[in-house]
């Protein structure tokens, strides 16, 4: 069985973040006055239902016209450079419920929306919450430390920002693509041991009857494509638990090589994202990060983002290893994280 692409993997979501910043118009799309009005129009509709946020399907989010483009994001993220920034939705001047209307509407056009965490929030808020960054159990994205680059448990994710910090919290994107070609001119003997099975932490989510940690290679070759799946925070705390398997020096090598790639400016497009710009990467070709932050003293100035974990339909399969984080690998309806007390929400605050 072939582990390893055959050859270097080209393609638009092979990218270089020095490159794609100066060209924007790849990824960057300014929001006209009618696209803003009809998705204002959309969320006051929805809210005449009477309905949970949570609860929203593209056929009650009508977008006449934008549809169109979420349909083309769609083929962005599944096929092209894997990430697109919305600029210019008005948040300054919405309730927190509108903003979240808008983003989730917007995220029923592109896929379907999954839980975030055990408790079922499919809208997932992003801020400090003041938990410590020690605790094994803490999820990085609740306090305000340098994330590290990872990917989320879905092939989507979406980030709405509300409010950004007083310093600091830059968005940063690096294609696994990348780092992949860039191994394997460098150090092809380290590049195989991240075909290896590997244990990730899950911080204490856990499905009833798994472990507390999944067995997941970092990189994936699956009927013809490249999947990533990271975060090394949660792999090196994974370590605490026995019955993971051990990372060798070689692992830790490996993994500090994608790291050292991963963090090279040249090779990571950074952003600060602005209260209304609405961010979407493709999970399984782009790592994402977020740099620390220093917070207003204003509690109603904090950095606060709204985010969306997206299955999209008609995507690539993905190797079964998957089910050990996503339950089921089914086109369209995996991804998330899913118990027996999961009841899919949207919590506004």
């Amino acid at each position: 069985m072939q582990r390893l692409p055959p050859a270097e993997i080209n393609g638009p979501a092979a990218w270089i973040g020095s490159e794609l910043a100066r060209t924007p118009e790849k990824w960057l799309v300014h929001l006209t006055a009618e696209q803003i009005a009809e998705l204002e129009a959309a969320a006051q509709y929805y809210l005449s239902l009477g309905r949970d946020v949570g609860e929203i399907t593209a056929a009650d989010f009508p977008l006449p016209r934008f549809a169109d483009h979420l349909k083309s994001l769609q083929e962005k993220l599944r096929n092209g450079c894997g990430v697109e920034v919305m600029r210019g939705l008005p948040v300054t001047g919405y309730s927190q419920e509108i903003a979240a209307t808008i983003f989730c509407g917007i995220g029923a056009h592109i896929g379907r929306a999954r839980s975030q965490n055990a408790q079922g929030h499919i809208l997932g808020h992003v801020r400090d919450t003041g938990a410590s960054s020690q605790d094994p159990n803490t999820r990085i994205y609740l306090t305000s430390e340098r994330q590290s680059f990872h990917t989320d448990s879905s092939d989507v994710v979406g980030l709405l920002c509300l409010q950004d910090a007083m310093e600091g919290g830059l968005s940063l994107l690096v294609s696994a693509l990348t780092i992949h070609n860039r191994m394997r001119d460098l150090r092809p003997d380290l590049l195989e041991k991240l075909y290896d099975p590997i244990a990730t932490d899950r911080r204490g989510e856990i499905p009833d009857g798994a472990e507390p940690y999944m067995n997941i290679p970092v990189l994936n070759w699956h009927h013809g494509h490249l999947t990533v799946f990271y975060q090394r925070q949660y792999i090196d705390s994974a370590q605490r638990f026995p019955g993971a398997l051990r990372l060798s020096d070689a692992h830790i090598e490996a993994l500090d090589l994608f790291d050292t790639l991963a963090n090279d400016p040249d090779l990571y497009l950074q952003m600060q994202l602005e209260p209304g710009d609405m961010q979407f990467v493709y999970n399984h070709t782009q790592l994402h990060d977020r740099t620390g932050f220093k917070d207003w003293p204003e509690r109603t100035r904090r950095r606060h983002l709204f985010r969306l974990w997206l299955s999209l339909p008609d995507d690539r399969s993905l190797p079964p290893c998957f089910k050990e984080r996503y339950g089921s690998i089914d086109v369209g309806n995996r991804g998330g994280i899913i118990t027996n007390q999961t009841r899919l929400h949207a919590p506004l605050d």
